[in-house]
């Protein structure tokens, strides 16, 4: 073709091809480049990116106005993930990224995908997206979608985001135009798909956010649907907190060659944390917590409980003591789940409760303390919650309340992160045992006798007395069982 010029010899990674909507605008035959042609479109604004220059964004190869709206955001160094990862997402690769939650991941897929997309620009179809961004809950979803509008601001991308929890209309309207960016929880894409509002034959690029939070709540089929729905030929992302077996198996079924960033280790807890384990009876807890959430120093805080009830109360018995307090979880509606975040952003809100299908959904820079008012059941989700503090280079602290009960799960956090957490003691018995005695268990058979009381044999032991009838008449005598039925028959 003329005006082509010689085919250039593209690197081992550069084989790969990209869908058809993607060619080059000046060729007309049906043959789609490949992705190291791509890449030599995108307008570097700076050297070729190396290992041993990437202390500025400009050093990366991101588009200019992307460094703009980086710069607007205050944003002046990358972090490690992001120094890692936008060099060959640039290039077109497939990544597997692990890090550590407040590290910027949000950043480091965001930016390369949107200088991409200005490197070809295309008017998008209808019900299409060009780039698909999954998130497992409503909260991380939004928040995602107001990264996307800010990095992208001076790029007049099409930028929608979907998730369940308010109505089909607006979200109908936004897919109807066609859309550059899509973020969306799995469940609510799936009815769309269904409905015929969003083909995905046109996406070129798929992440997926908080890998393994998606398998903890359940998501491992519907994406698995949407996944099968997606082109052969694409470009995709995969970013987790923690790599366990599950993510890892997903990882190499979807994963094309993948570059693997790990920027910590797996089950690694922030390092700019202050942890500390406050041993304390269950039913003391809420006053413990009205404790140490009335110092001054608890400027900004989170507590999290393993239900949806048990935030409610935590959050009443706060605002009873004083507190502004709202409660954050999955039976709230979306509006008052946006409420809660907008009040605890503006500083209108001192302390948001929340469960854990939250935890990992509010990413509010300055949150001073997080404190678990019960332990969570899975260890990884100690990292999740605690990793809502110390975000951007700053610190912070991390207290539990744990009580004799709880002692497992301290145990199995404390084996998961390597770490022993310093520990004070406030129970009222200071000499009693802080770990529950074991509960031996009997197979078969009637359950224990309770002890004798006073000397007498409890009800049911042999010698004691029956309890009386309610009607005043005496109580016989419990008979054997079996003993009724004979003497029935001998009658």
């Amino acid at each position: 073709m003329t005006g082509r010029g010689p085919e250039k010899k593209l690197p081992a990674h550069g084989t790969r091809i990209f869908e058809k909507f993607m060619r080059r605008p000046e060729c007309y035959d049906s043959r789609p480049i490949p992705c190291g042609a791509f890449c030599d479109r995108i307008p570097l604004t700076g050297a070729a990116p190396t290992k041993a220059k990437m202390t500025k964004f400009s050093d990366l190869g991101l588009a200019e106005t992307i460094l703009r709206a980086l710069k607007t955001e205050g944003y002046e160094t990358p972090t490690p993930i992001q120094a890692q990862a936008i060099p060959p997402l640039l290039e077109g690769r497939d990544l597997l990224g692990i890090a550590q939650t407040g590290t910027g991941k949000t950043c480091a897929f965001a930016t390369p995908l949107i200088t991409r997309l200005l490197a070809y620009p295309e008017h998008p179809r209808p019900k299409q997206t060009r780039v698909l961004v999954l998130a497992p809950t409503r909260e991380l979803a939004a928040q995602i979608g107001d990264s996307f509008r800010a990095y992208g601001r001076f790029a007049g991308l099409r930028v929608a985001t979907i998730f369940g929890g308010v109505g089909f209309g607006a979200q109908v309207q936004a897919l109807s135009r066609g859309l550059d960016v899509l973020v969306a929880t799995p469940g609510r894409l799936l009815d769309h798909m269904q409905q015929g509002n969003l083909r995905l034959d046109g996406t070129h690029a798929v992440v997926l956010d908080e890998a393994d939070h998606m398998l903890d709540l359940g998501f491992l089929v519907p994406i698995r649907k949407i996944f099968s729905k997606l082109p052969k030929v694409r470009q995709t992302l995969f970013f987790s907190a923690t790599m366990p077996t599950e993510i890892a198996t997903l990882a190499g079924e979807m994963l094309h060659n993948p570059i693997k960033v790990s920027v910590t280790p797996v089950a690694k807890t922030a390092d700019r944390v202050a942890q500390r384990v406050i041993h304390v009876e269950s039913k003391r807890k809420r006053e413990i917590l009205v404790d140490l959430l009335q110092n001054p120093d608890f400027s900004r805080s989170i507590v999290f409980t393993r239900t949806k009830r048990g935030a409610d109360r935590v959050a009443a018995t706060l605002v009873e003591a004083g507190m502004t307090a709202e409660a954050i979880h999955g039976n709230k509606s979306q509006n008052q789940r946006l409420r809660a975040l907008d009040g605890f952003r503006a500083g209108k809100v001192a302390v948001l409760v929340a469960t854990d299908i939250a935890a990992r959904g509010i990413d509010i820079d300055g949150v001073s303390h997080v404190v678990n008012f019960e332990l969570p059941e899975v260890p990884e989700a100690y990292v999740h919650r605690i990793g809502r503090t110390a975000r951007a280079g700053a610190e912070g602290q991390a207290i539990s309340l744990c009580d004799h009960e709880e002692r497992d799960l301290l145990r199995a956090i404390e084996k998961l992160t390597k770490q022993a957490i310093p520990a004070t003691d406030l129970r009222l018995d200071p000499n009693a045992p802080v770990e529950a005695a074991p509960v031996e268990k009997k197979r078969g058979g009637r359950p224990p006798r309770r002890p004798a009381q006073n000397g007498r044999p409890a009800n049911g032991a042999p010698g004691a007395r029956p309890a009386p009838r309610r009607d005043g008449r005496p109580a016989s005598r419990p008979q054997a069982e079996g003993a009724g039925r004979n003497q029935a028959r001998r009658g």
